[in-house]
């Protein structure tokens, strides 16, 4: 399973951006999609999740200013990200639990990341 990130890029603050990231392989099977961030110098952390029933959940820096949803026909997450802040500046990763054949299981897998810059 390979995970492609793309829609980073620089923003001025108060500015949006839009983050996507599809999954590609042999898949029959997605559930946990999720984002994380890692700014220079502090440890990755979970920006959002989103289950295969759609209920998610935020970090609460991003609550209210970030949405994350999915595509399951195109197994893509979206990160829809509004009022951006100096401090989102960071690599943006995507994550996701996914099956290649029900006899294996799931298993993570996580993705190259893709730089979001906000300038104040």
């Amino acid at each position: 399973v390979q995970l492609q990130a793309s829609g980073g890029g620089l923003v001025q603050a108060g500015g949006s951006l839009r983050l996507s990231c599809a999954a590609s392989g042999s898949i029959v099977s997605i559930t946990t999609m999720r984002w994380f961030r890692q700014a220079p110098g502090k440890q990755r952390g979970m920006v959002a999740g989103i289950s295969s029933d759609d209920s998610t959940i935020y970090a609460d820096s991003v609550k209210g200013r970030f949405t994350i949803s999915r595509d399951n026909a195109k197994n893509t997450v979206y990160l829809q990200m509004n009022n951006l802040k100096p401090e989102d500046t960071a690599v943006y990763y995507c994550n996701v639990d996914a099956a290649q054949t029900y006899r294996d299981g799931y298993r993570n897998y996580r993705g190259q990341g893709t730089l979001v810059t906000v300038s104040s």
